[in-house]
């Protein structure tokens, strides 16, 4: 399934897109799309059965603002440098264990909500990554098939870095990730069972259209099912949580000087095979 929502920031309704491109409205279903639904097996049978039925009301799609397609994320872990080629172009080793570093629950925006580059800002980035939304409570999880049944599905994300503020500023990454509006997800979460293999998707992006980042999953150096299975040793993973896997090479930041970051009035597209398409404008903060 294709489960998404609609709607005003903070007032989004939950939605499904049917398979023939239609956009059904879900909230006679379930209240929202969020950890306490991809957790409840009875209220995705009841979806899956009125998406089958096909008698859900169908909602307008033009004009309609798609929202991010979970809702009230708990927390948004990331993992760093987890691509063959994006660790070679930034100079770096590939690492021995996955990094990582979190997110703020408040930087998730919709796909084609403005992102602002933030004030004093000279080195802002864009990052195509394939995010894992968690549908089970995972602790300390010991195997591969383990950790993969216990995501809920799969989702576009656009991890928006701050270079100078990530690495010149002193201090962990945390600086450069956490500014307002540098989560773009969506605009689909796409059930687990519609993904048979997250390690064959191909993600792309482009700025002003000239495509910049054009990667496979395949070039994951930790692929899914170890990210989420390393990522339970040392914490609690619940239902909602999203887990963003890395970035192809492509960045601004392993381009030739002068490297070419964005700045307002840049649009940034990107996609992932099968999990839709984001497009974003940005503008000064």
């Amino acid at each position: 399934m294709k489960l998404l929502r609609v709607g005003t920031a903070g007032a989004e309704r939950p939605a499904l897109l049917d398979a023939e491109g239609a956009l059904r409205d879900l909230s006679g279903v379930v209240a929202d799309i969020d950890g306490a639904v991809l957790a409840d097996a009875e209220a995705l049978g009841r979806i899956r059965a009125a998406a089958e039925a096909g008698d859900l009301p169908v909602l307008p799609a033009d004009g309609l603002r798609v929202g991010p397609p979970v809702g009230r994320v708990g927390k948004v872990v990331c993992i760093g440098l987890n691509y063959h080629d994006h660790a070679a172009e930034t100079g770096a080793e590939p690492p021995a264990e996955p990094v990582v570093f979190f997110k703020a629950a408040d930087t998730v925006v919709g796909p084609d909500d403005t992102v602002l580059v933030p004030r004093r800002s000279v080195k802002t980035d864009w990052e195509v990554e394939l995010a894992v939304v968690i549908g089970r409570t995972a602790r300390y999880l010991e195997s591969h098939e383990e950790a993969l049944a216990h995501v809920a599905g799969y989702a576009v994300a656009h991890d928006v870095s701050e270079r100078e503020f990530q690495i010149e500023r002193g201090g962990t990454w945390d600086k450069g990730k956490n500014c307002e509006t540098f989560n773009p997800l969506g605009p689909w979460l796409v059930t687990a069972d519609e993904v048979p293999d997250p390690q064959a998707l191909a993600l792309r992006l482009w700025v002003n259209g000239e495509l910049k980042q054009d990667g496979s999953t395949a070039d994951q150096i930790f692929p899914v099912a170890e990210v989420v299975r390393y990522v339970s040793q040392f914490m609690t993973l619940y239902p909602g949580d999203v887990i963003n896997t890395g970035t192809p090479a492509g960045v601004a930041m392993g381009q030739p000087e002068p490297k070419p970051y964005l700045r307002a009035g840049d649009v940034v597209e990107l996609e992932i095979e099968g999990l839709g398409r984001q497009r974003q404008e940005l503008k000064d903060a």
